[in-house]
């Protein structure tokens, strides 16, 4: 009888273990799942954007980053926690499967394609025939900025190494429409690209435009203008700061304005490089 007794006391020992362990199990996926609602786009954790350079290698190889990109955020809590898979589209479609039962996906996707799907060139090419004519950039992304009032900086800025307005070209990263020119007290000379998922591409702070005007269509790789110092002040304004470009990427969802981190989409597309002739 004692014997029979710690079988079955044993039993249920095990089996309250394997529910217990079943439970939390359960408890972790809905935590997980929870991180993809109605609000996750408007997050700061999802503006950040945080990537790493193996993310970025994978995203070359495939056909929808977007949604590669979406859930390496999810899966791995917006970057703040490891990513436990190999960067494979393998893992892209296993992913997908446990993800896109939620409805919040929908929209979350095309907010992640909007940023990612478009996009195609480096927006300021390499000098054809001067090599020293190079730029540098790091994550700038929400350091301070006092001229019309304290904020954070919604962009990324890339710095001229030749401190010459007027010498770097800027092209679009994308194809799209030219939906905004001109000047802005703190933009300078800028211009706003709509690309054909959604994504708004700020390019700001140029010296002069190219032959365009708003309403034009671009391609990728076209000219919208030249790097500058413009901007903190009346229009013509320059020579406030050193000549740099100042590139933002926002979505826009219901009439709201939605800034993203661009320091890791930059990081993406550094192999995609184009080369222009200077002059």
């Amino acid at each position: 009888m004692k014997r029979e007794l710690k079988v079955r006391l044993l039993l249920l020992v095990l089996l309250f273990s394997f529910f217990s362990a079943l439970g939390i199990q359960r408890l972790h996926e809905r935590s997980r799942l929870s991180r993809l609602n109605s609000a996750t786009t408007v997050s700061m954790e999802f503006r950040d954007h945080i990537l790493n350079d193996d993310m970025t290698k994978m995203l070359h190889k495939s056909d929808n980053p977007g949604k590669a990109a979406g859930l390496y955020l999810l899966e791995s809590k917006f970057s703040y926690r490891k990513f436990e898979y190999p960067y494979t589209e393998e893992t892209v479609k296993k992913l997908y499967e446990k993800w896109a039962v939620k409805e919040e996906w929908i929209p979350y996707q095309k907010a992640c394609n909007a940023i990612w799907n478009d996009l195609m060139y480096f927006p300021v090419p390499e000098s054809a025939d001067n090599p020293a004519l190079t730029v540098t950039y790091g994550d700038s992304w929400m350091s301070e900025r006092n001229y019309g009032g304290k904020r954070g900086h919604e962009g990324t800025d890339i710095m001229a190494d030749q401190n010459e307005r007027g010498l770097y070209p800027v092209i679009s990263m994308t194809d799209g429409v030219v939906t905004s020119m001109g000047w802005l007290p703190k933009g300078g000379w800028r211009v706003g690209i709509t690309a054909p998922e959604g994504g708004y591409f700020y390019y700001a702070h140029l010296d002069s435009y190219s032959n365009i005007q708003e309403g034009d269509t671009v391609r990728a790789g076209d000219i919208l203008g030249y790097m500058g110092d413009s901007g903190y002040g009346k229009e013509g304004t320059k020579g406030k700061f050193p000549v740099h470009l100042h590139v933002g990427i926002y979505l826009y969802e219901d009439g709201r304005e939605i800034s993203i981190n661009p320091y890791w989409i930059l990081r993406y597309l550094e192999k995609r490089k184009l080369k222009y002739a200077f002059s």
